[in-house]
């Protein structure tokens, strides 16, 4: 039986649903009113406080990344999965707000790629301007995709149907409001998410008898299939994670974690991900962009508690998940073959009344919307200012570059729509996810890395570093897709991913002594040596409480993350 006939939302249900739709497309019609020029509709006008764009800044990540993956891992491979919050996120994200905020806020660029501009020159800026807008492209047809999946499965209406209004909705509050809408919307969001799958959690912890009966559940299970269930004691420690790196020996796997996930994927999506560092770059001040992400790091070590945790609960408390995980395949799910992705699914069917299920839902939509958002609106202020204005129409008025961000906007509504499809063929979302950040953040970060810190660094070595490390990302991960070799878990993602950083570096270190690096007066504001230090802090900031400054606050959040990585 598919899922979407055992699921009947009730009137209230709907009524939460109307509710919540109405509130998104309102704020995005107050936010047009913001909107004079590009800086408005780009970046909302610098004049956001951090609060807001610390939530924002979560919530822009809290998409299909978090909810779909993160519980399909969560229910795969157990506790393992808290890597990707703890290792993978934390760390870079306070790297991001303590050392390379500055430099993006206080050079005043746009966007990434247009500090690529600064940095390496064109041949850099348009190798990165075009692999960061495919990379949204795809990556909002995930959310799209998950999004159509589940209004299909739980509201019974067909899937093109679903795609398209979820589309529509995402593009009329983003058209209409640029980056405001979209980060205003981005906080409702975060409380909606939250509110929507908590009680679920809850509820689930109750079903199995705490804490303590689901580590009892899963150790059952585990040794009820042996061979086919990652054994018990690899999904209840976090430590040291052979389930999801893939190798069997205990420090490969903590290597592959700290230095492949960890350094590697996480601070390359991190740092260099505009889709994150937009909305620190929207901050009204270089202080309040600096603590954002710091910010951020607070609800983002709580977040695995109701994404991770779901998918773990479902593994013993969902029979079809349970099955499935044993190896079996079973009909249903929201398509027609249940999934690791159909965890948070079933969950809502078996564990909430009605009322909470238009809770569930309405958070649901609310995350894969906010993901979908944040890509569309970062791909729209990249291909508008990176690609069209510098390639294609320059010097004209700054009306027609709002103009053009909308009509990109219209344009990757659209095309998600195609992308969603790539998405479909994944049974655990997060093995494509993971593949496209190695594709194209791990070698980002790499060229970000070397330019910020090595003044020596030439403008050939961005392009052909940026270019090469891809294409070794490409190549490692390719014979995998062909069955020539596999690592279970993320593994080859992991090790694609420090391919093509340890490519980049290479190639980049090998071009820069060959070629002419720029003059050291174009580099102020650009490389860390150039740079006065006192240009890297705001001034006012010493004479704020401890939890107003960048460093003390990054401080707290460095302890409480080592602290979780002590007790998981």
């Amino acid at each position: 039986m598919a899922l979407q006939t055992l699921i009947h939302a009730s009137p209230i249900d709907y009524a939460i649903l109307i509710v919540y739709f109405a509130f998104v497309l309102g704020i995005g019609y107050m936010a047009r009113h913001q909107i004079s020029d590009s800086l408005d509709f780009f970046l909302s006008g610098r004049r956001l406080p951090a609060w807001v764009t610390g939530l924002a800044f979560v919530s822009a990540n809290l998409g299909a990344v978090e909810i779909m993956g993160m519980s399909a891992n969560g229910a795969q491979l157990g506790l393992p999965t808290l890597h990707y919050f703890w290792v993978g996120a934390v760390p870079a994200m306070l790297f991001l707000g303590v050392v390379m905020m500055p430099f993006y806020y206080g050079s005043g660029v746009r966007s990434v790629p247009e500090f690529m501009l600064k940095r390496f020159g064109p041949a850099a800026h348009l190798v990165n301007s075009l692999s960061f807008a495919l990379a949204q492209l795809l990556i909002a047809g995930v959310n799209l995709y998950l999004l159509g999946s589940i209004v299909h499965a739980l509201l019974g209406w067909p899937l093109w149907v679903a795609l398209i209004v979820a589309a529509i909705i995402v593009l009329a509050y983003i058209t209409f409001g640029g980056l405001s809408a979209a980060i205003y919307n981005e906080v409702l969001q975060f409380f909606v998410i939250i509110a929507g799958l908590l009680p679920m959690v809850l509820i689930g912890l109750h079903r199995v008898g705490g804490w303590g009966g689901l580590k009892a559940k899963i150790t059952e299970a585990a040794a009820a299939h042996p061979g086919k269930i990652v054994p018990a004691s690899q999904q209840l420690d976090s430590w040291p994670g052979q389930a999801l790196s893939g190798f069997d020996n205990p420090v490969l796997s903590v290597i592959g974690i700290v230095f492949g996930l960890g350094f590697v994927l996480g601070f390359g999506y991190w740092t260099t991900n505009f889709v994150e560092v937009q909305r620190a770059m929207a901050s009204k001040s270089l202080s309040d962009a600096r603590r954002t992400p710091i910010i951020g790091t607070f609800p983002k070590m709580l977040v695995p508690f109701v994404t991770v945790l779901p998918g773990v609960l479902a593994a013993v408390l969902v029979p079809e998940i349970a099955a499935t995980k044993a190896g079996q395949t079973v009909s249903g799910g929201a398509s027609g073959t249940v999934t690791y992705n159909d965890s948070v699914l079933y969950l809502i069917q078996d564990l909430l009344p009605n009322g909470l299920i238009g809770l569930a839902i309405t958070g649901l939509l609310a995350a894969f919307m906010a993901g979908m958002a944040a890509n569309i609106s970062a791909f729209n202020t990249v291909f508008s200012v990176d690609i069209w204005q510098h390639y294609v129409k320059k010097d004209k008025p700054d009306e027609y570059y709002v103009k053009v961000g909308r009509i990109a906007t219209v344009a990757a509504s659209i095309i998600a729509i195609g992308t969603a499809a790539i998405a479909s063929n994944y049974s655990n979302i997060m093995d494509y996810l993971q593949t496209l950040f190695g594709f194209f953040n791990a070698p980002l970060f790499a060229t970000f890395i070397l330019g910020m810190f090595w003044k020596r660094s030439t403008p050939a070595a961005g392009w052909s570093g940026l270019a090469s490390g891809t294409l070794a990302a490409v190549a490692v991960w390719l014979p995998s897709a062909l069955g020539v070799y596999s690592l279970s878990g993320q593994g080859i993602s992991f090790v694609a991913a420090a391919a093509g950083f340890v490519v980049d570096i290479v190639v980049s270190v090998v071009v820069s002594l060959f070629t002419r690096p720029k003059p050291a007066e174009q580099l102020v504001g650009l490389v860390y040596s150039e740079t006065p230090k006192e240009s890297l802090q705001d001034p006012e900031e010493k004479n704020q409480p401890w939890y107003k400054r960048t460093v003390p606050l990054a401080g707290v959040a460095l302890v409480l993350v080592i602290i979780l990585n002590v007790l998981f």
